[in-house]
C-alpha cells in the first residue's frame, strides 16, 4: 500500500481533487501554507494499492494545463510507503 502526498496551489486543488475522485480514487484535501510569502496551498492525501500508483500519478499530472512559466513548481508530490492501514 502506498500513499500519494501532493502540495498544489488552492487554485489547483478543485481540478486534482475532481480528477482524482472522477478516476475513484480517494482523496482528503488539508489546507496549508508554506513559503515566505504564506501563500495558500492543500496538501491532498490518496492512499492506493502499489499497482495504482503510476495511474493516480498520471491522473493528477493530466489536471495541470499546460503552463506559460515552466520553471514555477505547480506541485509536489511524494509517494510513501504504509505498513498499516486502519478502515473502521
Amino acid at each position: 500500500m502506498k500513499l500519494i502526498i501532493a502540495i498544489v496551489k488552492d487554485v489547483d486543488t478543485e481540478a486534482v481533487s475532481s480528477a482524482l475522485t472522477s478516476a475513484k480514487f480517494r482523496v482528503t484535501t488539508i489546507a496549508s501554507t508554506s513559503g515566505f510569502l504564506r501563500r495558500g496551498l492543500n496538501t491532498l492525501l490518496c492512499g492506493l494499492e502499489d499497482e495504482q500508483v503510476q495511474s493516480a500519478l498520471q491522473v493528477i499530472r493530466g489536471a495541470f494545463p499546460p503552463a506559460e512559466n515552466t520553471s514555477e513548481t505547480r506541485c509536489t508530490m511524494f509517494v510513501i510507503n504504509v505498513n498499516e492501514y486502519i478502515h473502521f
